[in-house]
């Protein structure tokens, strides 16, 4: 299968398209979105030169079990998946946040936390502690959300103090976010994993919350394995990891860290065929079934879609 790498639909309703990193989004009516995850891949909020074939589908299907899974919490926009890499829901206005929570030191905030801050996102964090070590509670650390370029590092004082979302909002916000995490960590235990990290977006309508996009995929979140996590942690080892930082860490072995100037790896059919099989490997040990590679093209994507929409 070649990967899909851009769609072009012309819907019944259809008022516009948004293009994001690895997502072409689609309004309709200004009532309903039209998500396609394609196989197009970013790191370092670069898009990386190749797709990865059925990588669309992998996280499509696991956010949609996830959403499912954790609608008794808050509401979310899912109303359909009309294809395996496409999901349909309903439009909300997108809080201008990623809300981001940590159980564990790793990635983004180890690396800050090895270059000597203990504040991250106005959160203090103890000395003393090591990279991949478990927090002595979840905290949250959020981003802004950029259409393009790199997300920023942002603290809740600031979000409110820029009016980018109001502090009654931004209360529940939190509430909402460490009790997804809470249940992302228990499903994941299910799986012999442990869930590291994450991030979830949140919009409103008709003043309601709802939880978007994405949830609890291996783009968005982190995990290890749980079994042999404390033996590698007393030895100072690397971790096992089921998440997306085995490419980051294949770019930044290249000399990639998405800073001007530098150059990605050459990502030849054999580097492509391998990721690809690791989002497979992804997807059947958080679901703990084996992953059909079901053919699609972008033709049929919308041609699924449009049958879907009629019936909304």
């Amino acid at each position: 299968m070649n990967a899909i790498l851009n769609t072009d639909f012309h819907l019944e309703g259809q008022r516009g398209k948004y293009t994001g990193k690895v997502r072409d989004v689609y309004d309709i009516d200004g009532k309903f979105l039209v998500m396609v995850v394609t196989d197009r891949i970013s790191a370092f909020d670069v898009v990386l030169p190749e797709g990865i074939p059925y990588k669309g589908q992998v996280l499509n299907r696991i956010a949609a079990r996830n959403l499912d899974a954790t609608r008794d919490i808050l509401p979310n926009w899912k109303l359909a998946v009309p294809d395996p890499a496409v999901t349909v829901g309903l439009r909300c206005e997108p809080f201008k946040v990623e809300m981001v929570v940590r159980g564990y030191l790793a990635g983004h905030a180890w690396r800050e936390y090895r270059d000597g801050k203990r504040t991250l996102c106005g959160v203090a964090l103890p000395d003393g502690l090591v990279e991949n070590q478990r927090l002595p509670h979840p905290v949250i650390t959020p981003t802004t959300k950029a259409a393009e370029g790199h997300d920023e590092d942002i603290s809740r004082e600031e979000i409110i103090a820029q009016g980018i979302v109001s502090a009654e909002d931004y209360a529940e916000l939190e509430r909402y976010t460490l009790a997804l995490f809470e249940r992302g960590t228990s499903l994941a235990a299910e799986r012999g994993l442990i869930l590291v990290d994450t991030k979830y977006e949140f919009g409103k309508r008709d003043g309601i919350i709802y939880l978007m996009d994405e949830i609890h995929t291996p783009d968005s979140s982190r995990y290890f394995y749980a079994e042999g996590y404390a033996e590698r942690l007393a030895r100072g080892e690397h971790q096992k990891q089921l998440s997306k930082e085995f490419v980051r860490e294949w770019l930044m072995a290249g000399g990639f860290q998405g800073k001007e100037g530098q150059q990605v790896p050459p990502m030849t059919p054999e580097v492509v065929n391998r990721i690809s099989d690791r989002y497979i490997e992804l997807y059947e040990q958080l679901t703990g079934e084996p992953f059909d590679r079901i053919p699609s093209s972008p033709g049929q994507m919308e041609a699924h879609v449009s049958a879907c929409l009629a019936t909304l």
